[in-house]
């Protein structure tokens, strides 16, 4: 099956080079100018990946971000040429899956490209396929549909990157995690550390901003050791 890789670039030589090169791999491409014409577009089908600049004539890449995240679950790879590293965590944080800085090689798009989708389909998988569900402190992870149920009954949106972060957690409960296996077990290629920091803190603010109520952390700062979710789970049959 082909897969549409959307590309949000303003600029066109680089958009018309993102596009050749992909499509030399096997791609359908779909390009936009600005971000509006793509969140259209976007209300009517859904590519499989978003390959998004940052510096867009209509809207800045972060506020896009935010807005393709309340429409659809689409993977999304960030393309700037901005170097600091806050833009970089920022991106992180809203849920981006991979962050490539101008100037590149296109082949290393493609290379990103290839590797979000992989992560994407795999998705988390329970160590036991006959059990997808998991319960722990009253929340729910049906990990088939990437839901994620808080104990009010209320859904907790994931991305595709932060469902791994769950299972991973939750197939380890109340063992420390490193920083670096979760790096290599929720799916993430980059040698940019702090992007398993920002990730856990982000999972943590929605496990904490939801539910009940209570204030304890489940997942909690292991200093200098890793990361450690706090409760007991159980898996069942869905």
């Amino acid at each position: 099956m082909t897969r549409t890789v959307a590309v949000v670039e303003d600029e066109q030589p680089i958009a018309d080079l993102i596009a050749r090169t992909l499509e030399e791999h096997g791609f359908r491409v779909e390009c936009y100018g600005a971000g509006e014409p793509f969140l259209t577009a976007l209300q009517h089908r859904v590519p499989s990946l978003c390959v998004l600049d940052l510096g867009l004539p209509d809207i800045d890449g972060i506020s896009l971000l935010k807005r393709i995240r309340e429409i659809a679950a689409v993977p999304v790879v960030i393309l700037s040429a901005r170097q600091h590293p806050s833009d970089r965590i920022v991106g992180l944080e809203l849920g981006a899956d991979d962050f490539v800085i101008k100037p590149f090689d296109p082949r290393e798009v493609v290379a990103r490209v290839r590797s979000v989708l992989r992560r994407a389909d795999a998705g988390p998988r329970p160590a036991d396929q006959d059990v997808p569900v998991a319960r722990f402190a009253g929340w729910r992870f049906d990990a088939g549909a990437l839901a994620l149920t808080a104990p009010d009954g209320s859904s907790v949106e994931l991305g595709a990157a932060e469902a791994r972060l769950v299972q991973t957690f939750l197939e380890a409960p109340q063992r420390v995690l490193s920083r670096e296996f979760l790096l290599t077990k929720a799916g993430s290629e980059d040698s940019f550390d702090r992007s398993i920091d920002v990730r856990v803190s982000r999972l943590r603010k929605k496990l904490q901003g939801a539910g009940d109520g209570d204030r304890k952390p489940l997942i909690r700062t292991v200093y200098g050791a890793g990361y450690l979710l706090t409760c007991p789970v159980t898996w069942e049959a869905s």
